[in-house]
């Protein structure tokens, strides 16, 4: 077997003597590699050398991996070498966090809040596709690699931090896996050294770029109708990724009892309908919704009109009482919606950085401020703010 560029390495005696992919010894070359200064033919001899079927032992911040293209006789030789039953998967690993789009065609909100804000880093994100993401794939990757990375309508992420791992994902033509570089059993190798001591004479070769960042794996989750799941512990806490990944929707009006108060009342009840769940587990999935009024008074409990207005539509308001707008509560939110433009205007000037995630609930329409008006008012008031949020719920990848 040849790899691609081989011909160019042609006159290393390790290569054209001992470049064996279909063998069970092969001769380890490794590559001492400075990470602030990147020995770019070295990135590409290995580039060159995994998309041709050989396996690469590579740097991340958590542990030295192996890498693999995605296609069945390498992965055959991989899994041998690991011991894993073939049903196991391996990791898919990307070069930087927009690569994300290539395979998974719809990311779901949580999911990329948390990779908007951990990746790249030492964390492993678990995807499950469904019949439609598959098909729409199906036509992206060759047939060999589609079945390798698809198989099971699931599939693992990781966007490591390092970069020489960065480097070499960004040469490599074919998607590449990476599982820890030991022997099944083992620990994974947290430097150049570990990988020779359990892998020499299995590998075709070695980026040495010193010690790992952290010494321990990455931290596998998958984000489901039920929130964020911890597969397996590792760099990153818990607490941390529900943190990183929790999604804040805040409504604004003048006074924060009328019109946002409703808004947010039925926008919790509609995003609960469509996760499937109920009120009090929004919190807990990763979902806090909250309102606010740009004329900073607080305790005042939402008016009778809203509270009649709502009820009819299945949303308690009794509970609400208002509260002002601050910087922090703008700054922590992650979709704003406003009732009029002057509203935004006051956002805006508080936090300029937020423009690109404010909007006007209901489009370009403004939605009038019932008080002072009769019950009629409200009713017409609460039927135009349902109508926006519904079609708002529907906007969301979730």
């Amino acid at each position: 077997m040849r790899v691609r560029g081989l011909s160019a390495l042609g006159k290393k005696a390790c290569y054209s003597r001992d470049y064996r992919v279909h063998t069970l010894t092969v001769k380890t070359r490794a590559v001492k590699i400075d990470p602030a200064n990147i020995d770019v033919a070295s990135i590409r001899e290995a580039a060159d050398l995994i998309d041709g079927g050989a396996l690469v032992a590579f740097p991340t911040e958590t542990v030295y991996g192996i890498a693999c293209r995605a296609k069945s006789d390498s992965l055959a030789r991989l899994e041998r070498l690991k011991g894993r039953p073939v049903q196991k998967r391996f990791t898919l690993h990307i070069a930087q966090p927009g690569d994300v789009d290539k395979y998974v065609p719809r990311v779901p909100l949580i999911t990329r809040k948390l990779l908007r804000n951990a990746w790249p880093g030492p964390l492993t994100v678990v995807f499950e596709l469904d019949e439609s993401a598959i098909d729409q794939q199906r036509k992206r990757f060759e047939r060999d690699v589609f079945e390798n990375l698809y198989r099971g309508g699931s599939m693992g992420l990781r966007c490591p931090d390092h970069p020489v791992a960065t480097r070499l994902l960004q040469q490599t033509l074919l998607p590449v896996v990476a599982p820890s570089a030991n022997l099944g059993g083992e620990r994974p190798a947290l430097n150049g050294d570990q990988v020779l001591d359990s892998l020499s004479g299995r590998l075709e070769m070695l980026l040495d770029a010193g010690p790992s960042r952290y010494g321990v794996n990455s931290t596998v989750v998958k984000i489901g109708e039920k929130g964020l799941e911890i597969l397996r512990q590792g760099a990153y806490s818990e607490e941390t990724l529900r943190s990183l990944s929790r999604v804040t929707f805040l409504f604004v009006c003048t006074g924060n009892t009328c019109r946002s108060p409703m808004a947010e009342g039925m926008f919790k009840k509609y995003l609960a309908e469509k996760l499937r769940v109920n009120l009090d587990e929004l919190d807990k999935i990763g979902y806090t919704v909250d309102s606010a009024g740009v004329i900073g008074s607080t305790g005042r409990p939402a008016s009778s009109q809203a509270v009649v207005a709502c009820a009819a539509r299945g949303v308690d308001l009794l509970g609400h009482r208002n509260k002002g707008l601050s910087k922090e509560l703008i700054e922590g939110s992650d979709y704003i919606f406003v009732m009029e433009p002057m509203h935004r205007e006051a956002i805006v000037a508080m936090v300029p950085q937020v423009a690109d995630r404010c909007f006007l609930l209901d489009d370009n329409l403004r939605i009038p401020d019932p008080i002072g008006h009769p019950q009629s008012f409200y009713d017409l008031c609460a039927e135009q703010i349902e109508r926006a949020v519904k079609k708002r719920i529907s906007e969301l990848a979730i």
